[in-house]
């Protein structure tokens, strides 16, 4: 099993915030993140897929063309975005990190599935010091 990571960037703004607590217990939970004129990140996501080389390419898949889905699949909707209010996958979500690997996940399964490999984690990068990795 060989397993191949495609690395992508993107900006986007968003606010941590539960609705049902006061502004206080929000800055006491969430700190600057749930400023009420939300706050941004230069997101790297890493998308990362497995599967057996092909014999004739030596490749278990195109990594032009995994950047391509990629693209249109997540990017071209999160880049420069808010993700409470413009993102379709994420509406109605708290959009932490975690949240929004699993969105990722979910709206590239489909298109990676089909290509006959296997998406193996979504690797999203927030800071320099803070990520989180899904596996489905």
């Amino acid at each position: 099993m060989v397993y191949l990571t495609r690395t992508e960037h993107f900006n986007a703004a968003h606010k941590l915030a539960n609705p049902n607590w006061s502004d206080e217990k929000n800055l006491e939970i969430f700190g600057k993140c749930s400023n009420p004129n939300w706050h941004g990140h230069n997101y790297v996501l890493h998308v990362t897929i497995k599967g057996e080389a092909d014999p004739e390419t030596g490749f278990i898949f195109n990594a032009k063309t995994l950047s391509e889905i990629i693209n249109k699949v997540v990017i071209d909707k999160v880049d420069h975005k808010n993700l409470n209010m413009d993102v379709d996958f994420m509406k109605g979500k708290f959009t932490s990190s975690e949240n929004f690997a699993m969105g990722i996940w979910n709206e590239l399964y489909p298109h990676i599935e089909k290509e006959g490999v296997r998406l193996h984690s979504v690797k999203l990068q927030e800071t320099p010091n803070i990520y989180v990795e899904y596996f489905g």
